[in-house]
């Protein structure tokens, strides 16, 4: 083989390994808008949950603090593009804050059911509702962690064994999502046909909380489906070539995210929560029997 054929197979083999950890310098002051939202964020949910006792929400506020750290590793990756440790924190942790997000969106619908007593209008037994979902994010956050570890080992080999980890976590997601957004659909369609006294109470905003549910899913839903496509794209593929998609289909979409439940909290649902009686006293039961005490205790006219 002569010199330029050697040249050609070696620009060839070059080519064909080319991998880069940014194809772009990441943007400092988009980094640090980023890691300002998502604290001020996180630090706000975090004080009402205190506030409210609502911890069973705690997963949520991990992954906002998840979200801070990781915009912080780019602004790391901003003064170093060639860093493993910044491109790592703010690739892995990124990437999985809103598995996060979704185990809390899970747990929300079960509370539900429970508060407004329509247990029996529920495609899966309410004692499961939140264990399956939970347990699907549980493998699509494993999986993606797991895939985000493989690539952080810097052989190229592994980073596409991670990229397709990353893969499968995702399309996990996405398809236990869609299953938690059709139970949640005919949870809805059936407690409008035949509602239980607790939600014709009207102490409960069920269809407002469920609409949220709705929302958050959908947002979520359709990050997930960027970062699949932007995962099989691969290392030179146009959207992870270019940041701007990273900040408007993940950056931007989480944000709303935290915003919609900030302004929509679920206090409402939380089970120690007690009824309120006619004359301001509070009862441990549920409010179905206090409503059949008060007609108990109205006399009749013969």
């Amino acid at each position: 083989m002569d010199e330029s054929s050697a040249q050609d197979a070696a620009a060839a083999a070059a080519a064909a390994f080319d991998f880069k950890l940014y194809r772009y310098t990441p943007s400092l002051p988009a980094a640090i808008v980023s890691v300002a939202v998502f604290a001020v964020l996180t630090a706000l949910h975090t004080w009402r949950i205190f506030r409210a006792r609502s911890f069973y929400f705690t997963a949520f506020t991990v992954g906002g603090l998840f979200q801070t750290i990781g915009y912080c590793g780019r602004i790391w990756s901003h003064f170093d593009t060639l860093s493993i440790g910044g491109f790592v924190i703010q690739a892995i942790l990124i990437l999985v804050a809103p598995a996060l997000y979704a185990a809390s969106i899970y747990m929300i619908l079960g509370r539900l059911i429970r508060t407004v007593k329509a247990e029996h209008l529920s495609l899966i037994p309410v004692d499961w509702v939140t264990r399956i979902f939970v347990t699907g994010d549980v493998v699509a956050f494993t999986l993606q962690a797991g895939g985000g570890g493989v690539q952080a080992a810097g052989t190229l080999d592994l980073y596409e064994a991670g990229e397709k980890i990353i893969i499968a976590g995702l399309f996990v997601q996405i398809v236990v999502f869609g299953f938690f957004v059709v139970t949640s659909l005919l949870f809805h369609i059936r407690l409008s046909r035949t509602p239980t006294a607790t939600a014709l109470e009207g102490g409960t905003p069920w269809r407002r909380y469920l609409y949220v549910l709705y929302a958050t899913s959908a947002i979520i839903l359709i990050r997930s489906v960027f970062r699949v496509v932007e995962y099989l794209q691969g290392n030179k593929g146009y959207l992870i070539s270019h940041e701007i998609f990273l900040y408007i289909f993940d950056t931007l979409l989480m944000a709303i995210v935290m915003a919609i439940f900030l302004v929509w909290y679920v206090q409402e649902l939380e089970p120690k929560k007690r009824a309120q009686s006619m004359d301001g006293r509070e009862t441990s039961g549920s409010s179905d029997y206090v409503l059949d005490e008060r007609r108990k205790s109205v006399p009749l006219n013969v």
